[in-house]
């Protein structure tokens, strides 16, 4: 209720009793005669209800109806991706998490274990004044090790939301092992991180170059930024100012620059642009290095691993619809052995040998192209076709003749931060999926995270939708349809712009997003690459492409993992098999 101010001088209106009653009667006679005018029938005075509105820190309101979901799925994936941050405002550097003081301790520490068990390790956070964090939202990581062995195995971190954390880390091999713990980002990062996530703020800028004829038959080319549109007001600029280029099928929008000289329809390329920070001051000093992906101490102590005569791991084929565990499997001797599924090393020859008569579409970024890079290099006979475009951006494309095996590579849409390319080389994964007849000697792997942390969660919720539109339509029409969705992996970079928090975000989305569906197939790549003694990079290093390959290959022909391939040897040329059960 508002009450007037003394000062005011506003007339107040208030209605008596009696003066309330003919005021609804004649309210009540009038809804009558409008009854009565339109000969009885019914009219509607309101309009359907639209699911509840999402306010995303900017001036667009993204409701679960924008994004192409439901109120109860968006409600769903909120708590799914729900990250604890601090209570208040902090506004010194002192009140944050210091992985100086913040330490680990390994709970009932005994002289020795047997392979197969658990060790439990505690984790408490501090800030730089020594004093125990009483709220959570610190990203720790944690591992188990053994570098001579090349052996790794990744940790779930679980917060209890009063400043301390607790991991259980599975031995699984046998011999010595170390524990390690880092702070990646304190809650009070993580506050930041989520705060410009959820905005609309333009961190990653993109170009797009504009081409065509001028006078006296001269070419003009003019270079203007470009970036998403999202939201009914969330344009990164305002007013007139752009050319607009809407996806039919997707309904994405993308912006650019009016030119000054030539007209919207002659963009032509596109590349990523500068970078922009929103850190303030006091915000900067929380990301820097001596702070964020810092090794906390703790128990030093080796652990002593004793064989087990019961066995760890599993037998299963390899198909759609797996869970995958924690830990999804651990590194021994640098090969990756999986918990999830019966996954296997293949050779050069074994690789041909389960890719014949495939054609596989590669889609994503640049880790997907990894994957190519790997199978031209160690497939037999497969020759990479000169497509006349560049090797970093593709599209690319992989023939072995012999044994009919076909590799595509093709990269999404914007926004995508490549080098300069031309921008019809780039589609939405949802309309190459609508485009393919798909069959059982179809395989489709894409990945959709690392250039999608730019940008609100919102938005990308939308694009996953559309790809799983797409991606359920496909498996209706063509059951044996192989789809591979490859997780996120850990990023080099812990900032504003690729921090592991966001990427983690995305995956559980997708995660979610793809749960429920059938005939689908995640790959789990983010605990591959959060445990390896490589040092982390948004491009995996050759041993962690090699086991992710491996795995990939155990799914797209599960009985070459049930069997071991012998190759007796060449005749005329020809490679002979034979199956050893």
């Amino acid at each position: 209720m508002v009450t007037p101010s003394k000062k005011s001088k506003a007339p107040v209106c208030r209605l008596r009793p009696y003066a309330l009653l003919q005021a609804c009667a004649l309210w009540t006679l009038f809804c009558l005669a409008l009854w009565a005018l339109h000969d009885g029938n019914h009219i509607k005075l309101f309009q359907p209800t639209r699911p509840k509105p999402v306010q995303n820190n900017s001036s667009s309101i993204i409701s679960a109806f924008d994004m192409g979901i439901s109120d109860e799925e968006w409600e769903r994936l909120q708590k799914a991706i729900d990250w604890p941050i601090p209570d208040q405002e902090i506004t010194r550097l002192d009140q944050s998490t210091s992985p100086v003081h913040s330490t680990f301790s390994i709970v009932g520490l005994k002289e020795s274990y047997k392979v197969g068990e658990n060790i439990y390790v505690t984790i408490t956070a501090r800030d730089h004044n020594k004093n125990l964090k009483r709220y959570g939202g610190d990203f720790f990581k944690a591992k188990l090790f053994n570098l001579e062995l090349k052996a790794s195995v990744y940790g779930e971190v679980v917060d209890h939301r009063n400043g301390t954390y607790s991991v259980a880390l599975l031995l699984p091999w046998e011999g010595q092992a170390q524990v390690s713990v880092r702070l990646e980002h304190s809650s009070e990062v993580v506050q930041i991180l989520k705060k410009y996530r959820d905005s609309s703020f333009p961190r990653s800028h993109y170009n797009g170059y504009f081409e065509g004829p001028g006078l006296n038959k001269t070419r003009i080319s003019e270079v203007v930024e470009c970036n998403l549109k999202w939201g009914a007001d969330g344009s990164w600029r305002k007013g007139d100012c752009c050319c607009e280029y809407k996806d039919i099928r997707t309904g994405t929008v993308w912006q650019c620059e009016r030119p000054k000289e030539l007209s919207c329809d002659k963009l032509v390329h596109h590349s990523y642009g500068h970078l922009e920070s929103p850190l303030n001051h006091f915000e900067q000093q929380l990301f820097t290095k001596n702070l964020t992906n810092i090794a906390i101490s703790g128990d030093k102590n080796i652990i002593n691993v004793l064989p087990n005569t019961a066995s760890i791991g599993t037998m299963e084929k390899c198909r759609s619809g797996m869970t995958t565990p924690v830990p999804a499997g651990f590194y021994l001797k640098d090969v990756w052995k999986s918990f999830v599924c019966n996954t296997r090393q293949f050779s050069p020859a074994q690789m041909g040998y389960c890719l014949k008569n495939k054609i596989v579409y590669l889609m994503g970024d640049s880790t997907t192209r990894q994957w190519f890079e790997y199978l031209e290099r160690n497939v037999p006979g497969i020759k990479r076709m000169d497509l006349h475009t560049p090797p970093a951006n593709g599209p690319l494309m992989a023939v072995e003749l012999e044994n009919n095996i076909i590799i595509h590579w093709r990269p999404h849409s914007v926004p995508v931060r490549f080098s300069k390319m031309p921008i019809t080389n780039l589609h939405y994964i949802s309309n190459d999926i609508d485009e393919l007849a798909g069959g059982p000697h179809v395989v489709i792997v894409f990945t959709f995270f690392a250039h999608l942390v730019f940008h609100p969660i919102t938005f990308y919720v939308y694009e996953v939708a559309k790809i799983r539109q797409s991606v359920v339509a496909l498996l209706s029409r063509a059951p044996e349809t192989t789809v591979i969705i490859k997780s996120a992996n850990t990023a080099g970079l812990k900032n504003i712009y690729q921090s592991d928090w966001h990427m983690l975000q995305l995956d559980t989305v997708m995660r979610e997003m793809f749960r429920d569906i059938d005939g689908v197939i995640f790959l789990d790549v983010w605990q591959m690459t959060s445990c390896h003694y490589l040092r982390e990079h948004i491009h995996p290093g050759p041993v962690i492409i090699a086991n992710e390959v491996n795995m990939f290959l155990s799914y797209v022909s599960p009985t070459c993992s049930l069997f071991k391939l012998i190759l007796f040897h060449k005749e005329n040329g020809k490679l002979t098999w034979a199956r050893e059960g």
